[in-house]
């Protein structure tokens, strides 16, 4: 799997925030062997963590995903953009502008403009989306090379809100990385998204919020391996019928 000619090995993406503490994050990085972060940049720079959290960080080798978290208007998203681009060293950027305060739903017109300007600036766009088609290809026009989908309103844990969209984005954009993002609450969530032909997952809330955060990134990992391999395998279709496993042919006939 690459992205953006990144080669990934490790399909857990994992948020930063939200954590008991910078060791605990550590940890729970180390414990994944996650390959990417994400970063909110107006979080840290509006409180942060402390160098504590920075030297953490670059201590496991992680590739820095920043992302706009936070931002509602296009303006607002590509100048956070920008900013990250000069605090973090990477053309990356995980690009959410959200539309509504309660859902935290993108803004999917913003969300375009915006991946439009900051792919014609150089960078290499993660936009944060729903499952609605035509916006995914109006973003792949924009020069987006992957979409990121939600599963379920940010922090929620509802899991999947509706996988036949999800199946139905796989179908129509066959060749494109599809990572869902937000909304997984547990390890089964995560490996449903792989058994509809996700290429990965990007979560924050579960691990961080979890009773043993170690723990449930393992579990997490574990589950998007599981699902990966199930999807692989080709799994049987429901049937509306029950089909018997044994031959009724040859059963003995008691008289």
């Amino acid at each position: 799997m690459q992205f953006y000619g990144t080669e990934i090995k490790n399909r857990l993406l994992l948020g930063t925030a939200q954590y008991p503490s910078p060791k605990v994050l550590t940890q729970a990085i180390q414990a994944c062997g996650t390959e990417i972060v994400t970063v909110s940049l107006r979080r840290e720079s509006a409180g942060g963590s402390g160098d504590g959290f920075w030297e953490g960080l670059r201590a496991t080798g992680c590739k820095i995903l920043p992302n706009t978290a936070g931002c509602h208007t296009v303006q607002e998203a590509v100048t956070t953009a920008h900013m990250a681009r000069e605090v973090f060293g990477t053309d990356w950027v995980k690009l959410e502008v959200i539309g509504h305060s309660d859902t935290l739903q993108p803004d999917v017109f913003a969300l375009v403009e915006a991946a439009r300007v900051l792919v014609r600036d150089g960078f290499q766009v993660f936009p944060y989306t729903t499952d609605d088609l035509v916006v995914g290809e109006k973003l792949l026009e924009a020069g987006c090379e992957l979409l990121m989908p939600w599963g379920a309103p940010i922090g929620s844990g509802q899991g999947l809100r509706n996988p036949d969209a999800l199946r139905a984005m796989r179908a129509h954009f066959p060749d494109i990385p599809l990572i869902v993002d937000a909304g997984i609450g547990r390890p089964s969530d995560a490996c449903r998204a792989m058994e509809l032909g996700m290429d990965a997952v990007l979560l924050n809330t579960a691990v961080a919020k979890a009773g043993d955060p170690l723990g449930m990134a393992c579990a997490m990992v574990q589950a998007i391996e599981a699902g990966l391999a199930g999807f692989d395998a080709d799994p049987m279709e429901p049937r509306d019928m029950a089909v018997p496993s044994t031959p009724v042919l040859g059963l003995a006939e008691l008289g």
